[in-house]
């Protein structure tokens, strides 16, 4: 846990940083760390999604997930739980985009194969190498996040606190089931999912991002069964 613990910690040393210069950037430079933000998420997205993955399974997962999660009002739940927590913080620590910057910030921290491989190689093989580099690209990103949505990136240590190390104290039990073909797919949809950020940030269209994360469970779901449906030629 300890490797978990200090990426949560960049995360919240970043954005602290990032909210000291949030209010000293003009409007007009604003927009143009969003875009850099936008750009910067949408390649990476891309770059993510490169992953081998079945094709076929991925569409699947991001339709399915994307139906089951529009059903579930994921996003706005989260949406919820970041209002809930900006409206019991001081003024100044609620003010801005601090739902969003929650729900953005805690997508693009916990998706992705860092999130899993690193985890995983915390738990069994205590090797926190991985997640330590993760933690430095973290806390830089969370600088230019806050800096332009305020205090709600900072809570997302929080998510990541969570997701980050359950799978570390679970790995024992679900690294059997997560071969390479797994993280591959895993971190393809991620990859998705954080390119649906981007577009947001470049304000191209409005996705309810959070929608889509049953994808994440579908995925892994489809290649458990990878196996059984191979039988089918729709599958090659």
């Amino acid at each position: 846990m300890i490797a978990t613990v200090i990426n949560a910690l960049a995360i919240l040393f970043g954005a602290l940083v990032g909210l000291g210069l949030k209010g000293k950037i003009h409007d007009r430079y604003e927009s143009n760390v969003f875009t850099a933000l936008g750009i910067f998420t949408l390649v990476l997205g891309i770059s993510m999604s490169q992953e081998p993955c079945n094709a076929l399974y991925m569409v699947f997962s991001l339709v399915l997930g994307g139906l089951l999660g529009t059903w579930a009002r994921i996003e706005d739940r989260i949406l919820m739980l970041g209002h809930w927590m900006k409206n019991r913080l001081p003024g100044s620590i609620g003010e801005g985009q601090f739902a969003m910057g929650f729900l953005d910030a805690s997508v693009l921290f916990c998706v992705g194969a860092m999130v899993v491989v690193g985890s995983f190689k915390a738990g069994i093989e205590k090797d926190y190498q991985l997640l330590l580099l993760k933690s430095v690209m973290d806390g830089s990103i969370s600088i230019l996040l806050a800096a332009v949505m305020g205090w709600g990136v900072a809570f997302s240590a929080f998510s990541v606190l969570i997701v980050q190390g359950g799978l570390t104290l679970v790995s024992g039990v679900v690294a059997p089931y997560a071969d390479q073909a797994m993280i591959h797919a895993v971190s393809a949809v991620g990859g998705l999912l954080i390119m649906m950020i981007g577009i947001n940030l470049l304000k191209l269209k409005e996705i309810k991002t959070a929608n889509f994360i049953p994808a994440i469970v579908l995925i892994i779901l489809f290649q458990l069964a990878d196996p059984w449906l191979s039988r089918f030629t729709f599958t090659g």
